[in-house]
């Protein structure tokens, strides 16, 4: 069975930083950061291929820094200069083993985690 499981959610302030980490079972193509907010439909983060090329959502580009362990197989993201409209759940994903598309936040991802809080307060 695979599992992901998300860890370093928490609440900071306004300009502070927080480093999430994904420990996964299962090492594919592409893995992926989302995030869910109240009320909000799930926005991609950040995505790595299997060669450490990254991309990024327009709002956190510059801010935030996916990068992967490929021995340990932890996927992590690096979040600086938070701001209050990054409150949201954050998931980890991996994507299917089959895909052979570009890492987009488009590709099929039918392994999640169940995410880690991440709240920022102005």
């Amino acid at each position: 069975q695979v599992q992901l499981l998300e860890s370093g959610g928490g609440s900071v302030q306004a300009g502070g930083s927080l480093r999430l980490s994904c420990s996964a079972s299962v090492n594919t193509t592409c893995m992926a950061w989302f995030r869910q907010a109240p009320g909000k439909e799930r926005e991609g983060v950040g995505v790595i291929d299997i060669n450490g090329r990254t991309s990024y959502a327009d709002s956190v580009k510059d801010r935030f820094t996916i990068s992967k362990d490929n021995a340990k197989n932890i996927l992590y993201l690096q979040m600086n200069s938070l701001k209050p409209e990054d409150t949201a759940i954050y998931l980890c994903a991996a994507v299917a083993p089959w895909w052979r598309g570009s890492c987009s936040f488009q590709a099929s991802y039918p392994w999640r985690g169940r995410g880690t809080q991440v709240t920022v307060s102005s």
